[in-house]
């Protein structure tokens, strides 16, 4: 379990640096830390966050935007309400104009 708390922290760590108004993927995290095939265990990390006040996990998405998480935020649209609250447009469970708000760590960081 050790090793997965490391890679719980690696993960907070990034995702504490999406800006405002932006959202990344879990795949992009998973490959910003070397880890490409470990998208479903940076959800795993994304899920069990919500002891963390201070990661923004609303930012992160599945591969083609869609608020895939959503289900672990308590309320039924809080993630939705977080992210338009930023000023990310919401249709049908998904971030519209996904590629203009997508940040890649490994681009950015």
């Amino acid at each position: 379990m050790a090793t997965n708390d490391n890679f719980f922290e690696r993960v907070y760590d990034v995702a504490k640096k999406i800006p405002y108004g932006r959202v990344t993927t879990y795949g992009a995290i998973a490959n910003f830390l070397g880890a490409k095939q470990s998208a479903r265990m940076v959800g795993w990390a994304m899920n069990a966050s919500a002891k963390h006040e201070d990661i923004p996990a609303h930012r992160v998405v599945n591969r083609v935007g869609l608020l895939s998480g959503k289900h672990h935020f308590e309320g039924t649209s809080v993630m939705q309400q977080l992210l338009e609250a930023e000023g990310i447009q919401i249709e049908d469970h998904k971030v519209v104009d996904f590629e203009a708000h997508l940040w890649d760590p490994a681009k950015h960081l």
